[in-house]
């Protein structure tokens, strides 16, 4: 409710954020922002647009009179200039609340911060409270999921634990129908753009099936908040990665595969069930004696390094056991941290060779026969898929 968050503004306790999500561009969700960010100015918190993409949309451009702007930092890109937030702008100013369009938003090479989520994690850090926006199929553990569904290949992904941590998430709904006839109107995208938009992601299967996520994604969220420990008593800053407060009742481990691809796959499995059962979990890597520094090669030191990038980003604790015995490693961490999820993707073995030779994911589940054991199949990738508007 909004008056939620107002009470949180005041309380001066930390900062807070809100994320309006929606399941496509055009459903209204920064003219939405930056209405709440002007009905809080009228309650007298000092309010900033940091970042406002109107993409030419004269209704979106009417809704930010009368909010102050920060004047954008230009920054040049291969010879061409092109404009940012200026994160650093914003902190000096130091306003109790910022608005932030398009969450997922990816930086201009030189900027701060690689990614927009993060200028946000460090005005949150800084005690600069944040309203953002987010399209559904920018959270990275719902990438496979998208690409199932659409075709499409969403490129710009951030990592669920920023809507995990928000303390509030509204959802910005529109009928699929309306949403079409809006682009027809030419109320989202150029008249050039609106038939190719209309065949390729503004389908009535694809919005269908990201509404579903939308609602989806805001229930577990309701879900995950209920569950949190209370922090209303605290008046210290809590870092954004440690808000979402997980329960210890549940522990999920995922064994990292040597495929990067298979890896990814994995982890965010990994970060849904571990944001489902708001639990901590940890993504284990057994290093054996081949996969030594001066034996590795390079091509899969880099992906083993980005896999375990990706595996902080997304929440979770990563730890490197060495040894032989990979399955004696995996069953005494489990048994070590209380593991009760450990999370596995198939094997390349053939029936013939797991016979003779047993498997990881057996022998495992027979040396540790407490913990609930998933098994990820492999994800066929797409062919020809359809690139996001």
């Amino acid at each position: 409710m909004p008056d939620d968050f107002l009470a949180a503004l005041k309380a001066h306790r930390r900062a807070p954020l809100k994320i309006y999500l929606g399941m496509a561009a055009g459903v209204g969700k920064t003219v939405a922002m930056l209405k709440e960010g002007k009905r809080l100015l009228a309650e007298g918190v000092d309010v900033v647009c940091g970042v406002v993409e109107t993409h030419g949309r004269a209704e979106t451009a009417a809704e930010t009179r009368g909010i102050e702007l920060i004047p954008r930092q230009t920054l040049l890109y291969r010879g061409v200039p092109l404009e940012e937030m200026d994160l650093d702008a914003v902190l000096a100013r130091k306003p109790a609340l910022v608005l932030v369009d398009e969450l997922a938003h990816t930086n201009v090479g030189g900027s701060k911060h690689e990614k927009r989520w993060q200028d946000v994690e460090e005005l949150l850090d800084a005690g600069i409270s944040v309203i953002a926006t987010l399209n559904v199929q920018h959270l990275e553990s719902l990438h496979d999921i998208v690409l199932r569904e659409t075709g499409v290949d969403v490129r710009e992904r951030i990592p669920d634990r920023l809507v995990s941590s928000a303390d509030e998430v509204v959802v910005v709904d529109l009928p699929p129908a309306e949403l079409q006839e809006r682009l027809r109107e030419g109320k989202v995208y150029p008249a050039e753009k609106v038939e190719h938009a209309l065949r390729r992601f503004f389908t009535n299967k694809n919005l269908a099936a990201l509404r579903q996520l939308v609602l989806r994604e805001v229930a577990n969220a309701v879900e995950r908040r209920g569950r949190r420990e209370p922090t209303a008593q605290s008046d210290e800053r809590v870092p954004l990665e440690a808000r979402s407060h997980p329960v210890d009742a549940e522990r999920v481990m995922v064994s990292m595969s040597s495929r990067p691809s298979a890896t990814r796959h994995l982890l965010r499995h990994g970060t849904r069930l571990a944001g489902g059962l708001n639990s901590r979990w940890f993504v284990v890597y057994v290093r054996t004696s081949s996969e030594a520094p001066e034996r590795i090669d390079s091509s899969s030191l880099r992906s083993l390094t980005e896999n375990i990038r990706l595996a902080k980003e997304l929440g979770a604790e990563v730890v490197r056991l060495e040894g032989t015995d990979v399955v004696g490693a995996l069953a005494d961490f489990a048994r070590s941290k209380g593991i009760t999820h450990a999370v596995f993707g198939r094997t390349g073995q053939s029936r013939v060779r797991e016979r003779f030779f047993g498997s990881i994911l057996s022998e495992f589940m027979r040396a540790v026969p407490e913990v609930d054991v998933l098994v990820v199949g492999e994800r066929r990738e797409e062919e020809g898929s359809a690139a996001e508007p």
